[in-house]
């Protein structure tokens, strides 16, 4: 295998008497985005991860609304207090409460998987979208057989017949 092919070509078979060749389609600028473009689709990318509900992840991103679902509960809480003694200890509070977190909860894992979907969903594209470009283009010549070489044409026998001619009639 020609080692213009790198490890792209590998498993690819050159048939006897061809040689291979590569021409590059994309400009080096192409190139360069086009090689960077798949550090966005790899398993350690941003978007693998979320596809894959990598709990780091959604850790920052629920974080500002567990912080602010807290601040509901505590702001909850104080009007529970306002009511007068051990309203905050009182089935009406712990029923609000109650609610307040499961609706939470349910809207969160809403949310998650919607985000997990569509990572999944642009994840696909982008690859699909990558691995559909041809930066390069792979070629096969034919290589010249020794009768070409020798009478510097296509190898027809006419051909050569016709130069050979004046070498027996002279």
């Amino acid at each position: 295998m020609s080692s213009m092919y790198g490890n792209q070509g590998m498993g690819n078979k050159i048939p006897k008497g061809y040689s291979a060749g590569r021409i590059q389609q994309f400009t080096p600028e192409m190139m360069q985005l086009f090689n960077s473009l798949f550090s966005h689709v790899g398993p350690e990318s941003y978007l693998s991860r979320l596809a894959g509900g990598d709990e780091e992840i959604f850790k920052q991103i629920e974080g500002p609304a567990m912080r602010q679902f807290s601040g509901q509960l505590g702001n909850l809480a104080s009007r529970f207090s306002g009511m007068g003694q051990g309203a905050r200890h009182s089935s009406g509070f712990q029923n609000t409460a109650t609610s307040a977190a499961s609706d939470f909860a349910q809207d969160l894992q809403s949310k998650r998987q919607g985000l997990t979907r569509q990572a999944l969903m642009d994840l696909m594209s982008s690859s699909q979208m990558l691995l559909g470009q041809r930066p390069y283009e792979n070629f096969l010549t034919k290589k010249p057989d020794f009768l070409s070489q020798l009478f510097g044409g296509g190898g027809d026998i006419l051909g050569m017949l016709s130069k050979l001619a004046p070498l027996f009639m002279g």
